[in-house]
This record gives C-alpha cells, sequence and structure tokens, in this order.
C-alpha cells in the first residue's frame, strides 16, 4: 500500500522553484546556481508521457522569507509540500496557504508565484509535465 508519506519519496510534486531549468533531451538536468534562499534537485527526469513532453520530478527547498517570483510553466506542475508552509497565488485563484501534506496543481501557462510564511525552510517536491526544448519556467 503507497501511503502519503511513500508517495512524497517516490514520485511527488511541488512548488514551481525550479526556475530556470531548461526541458531539453538531455538525460538529468543540472539546475543553473539557485538564487540565494533556494535550493533544487532533479529527482528524475524521462521522455513521455507522450512524444514531445518530458516528466521532471525536483525537489525544492526555500528559505524562511525568500520569495519565488511570478512566473509559468509549459505545461501542468503537480506539488506536494513536504515540510512548513507556503503561500501560492496562482492566477484565476484564490491565494491559498498549503503546509505539510498539502497537494496542489497549476495548469499550463498560468502565471502562480510563492512565498514563504512562518519562520522555518519550506520542502516540497514537483512534478512536471512539459513541452521538450522549451523552458521549464518562464517570467510571467
Amino acid at each position: 500500500m503507497l501511503t502519503r508519506r511513500g508517495f512524497a519519496r517516490f514520485a511527488t510534486c511541488a512548488l514551481c522553484a525550479t526556475t530556470g531549468f531548461l526541458a531539453t533531451d538531455a538525460s538529468a538536468q543540472t539546475p543553473p546556481a539557485a538564487s540565494p534562499g533556494l535550493r533544487r534537485k532533479v529527482l528524475s527526469q524521462v521522455d513521455g508521457p507522450m512524444p514531445g513532453y518530458v516528466t521532471i520530478i525536483a525537489e525544492v527547498e526555500i528559505d524562511a522569507g525568500v520569495l519565488v517570483g511570478r512566473h509559468t510553466h509549459p505545461g501542468i506542475e503537480s506539488g506536494y509540500v513536504l515540510e512548513g508552509e507556503i503561500e501560492l497565488p496562482i492566477e484565476g485563484q484564490a491565494t491559498r496557504v498549503y503546509k505539510a501534506g498539502d497537494g496542489f496543481q497549476v495548469l499550463p501557462n498560468t502565471p502562480h508565484a510563492g512565498a514563504r510564511n512562518g519562520g522555518r525552510t519550506v520542502r516540497l517536491t514537483s512534478t512536471y509535465v512539459v513541452e521538450k526544448d522549451k523552458p521549464l519556467a518562464s517570467p510571467a
């Protein structure tokens, strides 16, 4: 039986703090130098689920007080908060605060951002199913 925690460790999702990745044919992607207070690590990258797309799973850590800039993705993002909490404004929706154990989705090309709440680091995972050869995240 796959528990919520087990799922989080296996193939979970998180906030779009992976701004700057480039989804390409390359096998594993190496993230560019992170913004201060933002750390990210690609856990998995595979072609698919259909031709022209790539699925990337990343772990993200955002320090207290760090703002993730407004951006979009050329595909869907599914996120899961592992530790802490984060305020997530998604265009067209009321801003919500997500805490450990909460999941969220951001539709393709939908502007969104992230602001830290509380006094501790937020840890998330994100799964992106995005078009190949397009930047994973673009400023919005």
